[in-house]
């Protein structure tokens, strides 16, 4: 249980430090820009009938949808077997430059199966490796698989790829193809960012191929092997000034347009060239008046609108200009009455000549003075900060055209274990599925950091030592996970050690959980290089990630030392701990009734990853030497504060 101790307590957070805890499911990492757009086309005329139902495009679609959920369906139809028909229909469809087409049905050999001779008719250019790909592991699923007759193709801007018929065979097929569909449309629609990010990683995998020579670390014997950890167990607190210690790496800056500085982190003080606004202006519709004329009625000499230069003579006693938001003030005027409090006099064919002000008005009544938001040369960004859609409109709103951003340092990851297999993969007796780096690359990318995925790597020394060296050549600070406690085929360390002549700074972290936690510092062709060798269980990857990899990485964007904020509070401690370490207990805190409420986020043991989703705080729990029932701790925010 945790008690409140603060009485009413006004909890305010800057924004700036507060980022959500992930949704920790499978997202698309392929999102490009602009938004691809998708065409599904069901071919079958007892569909068109309407004397079945199209499972086959809606299995489609929802396949579609969750495998990319970043590109939009913008076309969907049904039509009959007819070649025509089907002609037709693509051609429109390429017309509205949909940029993937994805036909179901009539790739058969009955007489009116004739999408791919359709399809052929239409498309540029055959895609014969995309129909290939889907027969061949069709093949391993049913021998009738050679039955199709599927087309793939492009046409101008739009890649089309013909699949069976049947819910099942169109899903199948879809899957089998989907990895290479971003980037098939990144070169069909000239992407070249992505394109460059696709070659990036295929270059990743020629590394691991080409080697770099086998690992010295000998594996023969392992009855020698370490009983009891050689590395000192460090307080969270000390390993994270080592970390902060032993990271001074070279951060580069960059000039950026503001448009396209969103979430990066400033690397200079912005300063207003000009005032805001650079002119007295009127707040709301109305007149501009004399103050001192008081209520009753005034003649209305001319308007200005928003946009218009003042270019009138002072305003004289009894007089009155029509004036709208955001318009220069007049010479002369002191106040600005709004259209509420007046009533028109006399009008002349639809124009204003005498009005009447109802409410008398007040000198500098409804105005905005010049500088009255920002004056200009004064601090209006300061060095450090991320920028999030307010700050670019300050940026615009002071003439700021370009900006000085820190260049955020490269991140590599890749997990290890024999066991594990890809989400998305068929298990095995023995296997699990691979959590921690999809929930790591999507925790990072929350924070705004993108991160190079390298996969999962076999517990061996070869395969890791490649590995590591191939990250480290394109990344300036690798984070593994898996392979750094005690175990026979824990190799992260001793690879490092062996092989790259890395300082391990620490081996083990006094927390719960995370203690294997592993930091390390080396030299790869020639420049400094970061490792975090974090745990293989799922929570204790999430947490160790939170506490230290984030932190640093904001520090390296000009932040001095960046933590996440916290709250103190006191825990009342019902069941003592049996455990001599500290721990984070994942929880959702609240702010009700003038009160913190911190509540643990389910079961807490470290594989149970569900214990993060919803999570907004880490409430460091006392570990078993301490004899109070209470003790005086705080909370780590990682997410908005609860109300």
């Amino acid at each position: 249980m945790i008690r409140q101790i603060f009485g009413n307590l006004s909890c305010h957070v800057n924004d700036n430090k507060l980022i959500k805890i992930p949704n920790l499911n499978y997202t698309d990492s392929t999102a490009m820009s602009p938004t691809i757009t998708c065409g599904i086309l069901t071919v079958s005329d007892s569909c068109y009938k309407k004397e079945k139902e199209d499972t086959s495009g809606k299995e489609l679609e929802r396949a579609f949808r969750r495998a990319f959920p970043s590109f939009k369906v913008t076309h969907k139809d049904i039509i009959p077997d007819d070649r025509d028909k089907i002609i037709n229909t693509l051609n429109k469809w390429v017309e509205d430059q949909c940029n993937i087409v994805l036909t179901t049905g009539g790739t058969g050999f009955s007489p009116r199966d004739v999408t791919p001779e359709a399809t052929r008719a239409v498309i540029e250019k055959e895609a014969p490796g995309i129909a290939y790909a889907m027969i061949t592991k069709s093949l391993a699923i049913t021998p009738m698989a050679m039955l199709s007759r599927a087309v793939a193709g492009i046409k101008a801007q739009s890649l089309i790829v013909n699949l069976p018929g049947s819910a099942k065979g169109a899903v199948e097929c879809f899957s089998f193809i989907q990895e290479c569909i971003p980037h098939a449309l990144a070169l069909i629609t000239d992407n070249k960012t992505e394109v460059t990010k696709k070659h990036r990683e295929v270059q990743k995998r020629v590394s691991f191929v080409d080697g770099c020579g086998p690992s010295k670390v000998i594996t023969d014997n392992v009855a020698e092997r370490p009983r009891e950890s050689t590395y000192a167990m460090l307080e969270v607190d000390e390993a994270f000034e080592l970390v902060l210690k032993e990271s001074e790496i070279r951060v580069e800056t960059e000039r950026l347009a503001v448009e396209n500085a969103l979430f990066r982190v400033l690397a200079e003080d912005v300063l207003a060239y000009d005032d805001v606004p650079p002119f007295d202006a009127s707040v709301k519709d109305g007149y501009a008046v004399l103050a001192s004329d008081g209520e009753g009625p005034r003649r209305v000499r001319t308007a200005l609108g928003a946009g218009d230069a003042p270019h009138t003579s002072p305003l004289q006693p009894g007089e009155a200009i029509r004036i709208g938001t955001g318009a220069p003030i007049p010479p002369g005027a002191d106040a600005v009455v709004q259209v509420e409090d007046t009533s028109v006099l006399r009008k002349s064919k639809g124009e204003e000549i005498e009005i009447n002000v109802n409410k008398a008005p007040v000198k500098g009544q409804d105005i905005r003075r010049m500088g009255c938001d920002v004056a200009k040369n004064t601090v209006v960004l300061m060095n450090g900060e991320r920028l999030k859609a307010p700050h670019v409109g300050v940026l615009a709103a002071v003439g700021k055209s370009t900006v000085t951003v820190y260049k955020p340092v490269s991140v590599g990851i890749f997990t290890t274990g024999n066991e594990l297999k890809e989400h998305y993969e068929e298990l095995r007796p023995g296997q699990i599925r691979d959590s921690n780096r999809l929930a790591l690359i999507n925790l990072l990318k929350e924070c705004h950091y993108e991160c190079d995925d390298y996969g999962i790597i076999r517990d061996d020394p070869d395969t890791i030592k490649k590995a590591i060296a191939t990250a480290l050549t394109i990344n300036d600070i690798l984070i593994t996970t898996g392979g750094v406690s005690m175990g026979e085929f824990d190799f992260i360390k001793r690879v490092l050690i062996e092989d790259f002549n890395a300082t391990v700074h620490f081996g083990r972290v006094n927390m719960k959980p995370g203690k294997p936690t592993t930091f390390a510092t080396l030299s790869h062709e020639g420049a400094k290089k970061i490792v975090f060798g974090l745990p293989g269980n799922p929570v204790s990857a999430s947490v160790t990630c939170l506490l230290f990899v984030i932190p640093l990485l904001r520090h390296l964007e000009g932040a001095n030392v960046w933590q996440w904020p916290t709250i103190p509070y006191v825990v009342s401690v019902k069941k003592q701990s049996t455990d001599a370490r500290p721990e984070y207990v994942r929880a959702v805190v609240s702010y009700l009734h003038g009160k913190i409420v911190a509540e643990p986020n389910g079961g807490q043991i470290s594989s149970r990853l569900n214990s993060l989703v919803g999570a907004n705080g880490l409430i460091l729990m006392p570990p078993s030497m301490i004899p109070t029932r209470e003790y005086l701790s705080h909370i780590i925010l990682i997410g908005n504060l609860q109300t």
